[in-house]
């Protein structure tokens, strides 16, 4: 098919608004309030036009680059995370007034790789969108004021991300050594067992270390509670969740080329029971917030390999569906952790104390974050867990459906720990500041919104999951 701009509207908005960011950003650096208080209204913009697309499909650019149900499903979701990391964003105490353009303009790049890798079917397409979504976020990290510890996370970020990339890379080359081509579609007709294709087999465990980094799996998760803990709320809000929802994109339509029992499939199994783990002890000692939900990125990361290994329609529809689950629950805490911030400090589970006095609605806001993250009903994360346990049962990989039932049963503990100290005392923390009145009611307002999206999804979730289980059988075909 022939190029045609309507193919590619929700990228092209998306890349409207960081043309607009970077030539408001060269001619008007002094104007600081206007500067950041369109930018959510323009990501919920990109959010309607992408929905508006949902029913797009074609395929560009010498078959490399693909418009179907599941690209288009999840540049929907970049869209709307996009809105709400930045509408999360537009005040921050960390952040250089002079910089605000910028740093709303690097989100924004970052987002526009993210929609092109969604849509990318050949593996140096891939690989290029991968990078343009990951360079913007190694100049983000560091932005916050003159601290040494933010600087640390940007250099972590970068070096561990380049590893990853390098080692994608040279898995690249193994796979077209061993394969012939890098086209998804003409790989997926390959055979991928040891036995009959070992450098291929090799290649791909190579390349997919790369998004398997971005989904913070373990053993490739060690940058993911460092940059959490470095990097101000915000910019952790949106590396915590964002990222998270290309790497899925990528994996599911890499999964269509892995069968239950394949030797890559069954490595991803055990990497995704040892994340889930190592994710969960680790989160039960934490006492910094942004480092607790960074263990818990971890374990959530296993629970979304268990879609993948199911090689089945109905799991990568789980995977795909659970993706949009985790940025929902993940930007909400966030949301009340930069609330409760004001001066942009990290926020210690002692800082919670008496939030349901000061704050009744964040405390209740928390409370859903928390639960949905645990996977209680009726939230969605409850619902995503569901669908995503009953998708892998039966196709050989039981005993990963039960050990993620155990492993939610440790989760509850350091979960439940956000609601405790934010409900049972009244004594608030001497040193933290007061809640401005004037930010109170607006920020609480959205606050309400994002509790009422996940317990919404939880208790109604068969329009998007049904989407996405159309584009996952439309992927398997």
């Amino acid at each position: 098919m022939s190029a045609s701009a309507g193919l590619f509207v929700p990228e092209l908005a998306l890349l409207g608004v960081a043309g607009a960011l970077f030539l408001q950003s060269v001619a008007a650096p002094e104007r600081v309030a206007v500067r950041a208080a369109w930018v959510p209204a323009a990501g919920l913009a990109c959010v309607l036009v992408s929905l508006a697309c949902l029913g797009k499909s074609g395929t560009l650019f010498w078959g490399s680059y693909q418009v179907d149900p599941l690209s288009q499903y999840f540049k929907a979701a970049v869209a709307l995370g996009f809105a709400i990391a930045t509408l999360n964003a537009r005040i921050q105490p960390t952040l250089d007034s002079r910089r605000v353009s910028d740093y709303f303009l690097l989100l924004a790049l970052s987002c526009f790789g993210l929609m092109v890798l969604s849509s990318a079917v050949e593996l140096v397409t891939v690989y290029l969108a991968l990078e343009i979504s990951s360079y913007p976020l190694y100049a983000v990290i560091p932005l916050r004021g003159q601290d040494r510890q933010a600087a640390e996370a940007g250099i972590k970020y970068i070096l561990f991300g380049a590893a990853a990339t390098a080692v994608s890379l040279f898995g690249l080359s193994l796979i077209l050594a061993g394969q012939n081509t890098t086209y998804l579609q003409e790989l997926a007709g390959r055979t991928w067992s040891f036995a009959e294709a070992p450098l291929g087999v090799v290649g791909l465990a190579m390349f997919l270390a790369g998004f398997l980094y971005k989904l913070a799996l373990f053993p490739f998760h060690f940058w993911c509670p460092d940059l959490y803990e470095g990097a101000s709320n915000e910019t952790a809000a949106f590396a915590a969740t964002l990222p998270k929802l290309g790497a899925v994109v990528a994996l599911v339509r890499l999964a269509s080329l892995l069968k239950p029992g394949l030797e890559i499939t069954t490595l991803l199994a055990l990497l995704a029971a040892a994340s889930m783990l190592y994710g969960n002890l680790a989160g039960l000692v934490q006492k910094d917030v942004k480092r607790l939900l960074g263990y818990s990125s971890v374990s959530h990361a296993g629970y979304v390999i268990l879609g993948f290994v199911s090689g089945t329609p109905k799991g990568l529809a789980a995977a795909a569906f659970y993706s949009l689950v985790y940025v929902l629950m993940n930007l909400t805490a966030f949301w009340v952790v930069s609330s409760v911030s004001v001066d942009g400090r990290n926020v210690a589970l002692e800082d919670l104390r008496g939030l349901h006095k000061r704050s009744p609605a964040l405390a209740f806001t928390l409370a859903v974050a928390a639960f949905s993250l645990v996977g209680l009903p009726p939230t969605a994360g409850f619902i995503g867990k569901l669908f995503l346990l009953t998708s892998a049962w039966g196709h050989g990989y039981d005993w990963l459906v039960v050990w993620g039932c155990v492993n939610t049963a440790i989760a509850i503990f350091y979960y439940l720990n956000l609601v405790r100290y934010a409900y049972t005392s009244d004594a608030a923390p001497a040193d933290l500041p007061e809640l401005p009145a004037a930010f109170r009611p607006r920020s609480l307002a959205w606050a309400g919104v994002l509790s009422a999206a996940i317990l919404l999804l939880g208790i109604y979730p068969n329009p998007i999951f049904q989407w996405t289980l159309v584009a996952g059988t439309r992927l398997l075909q």
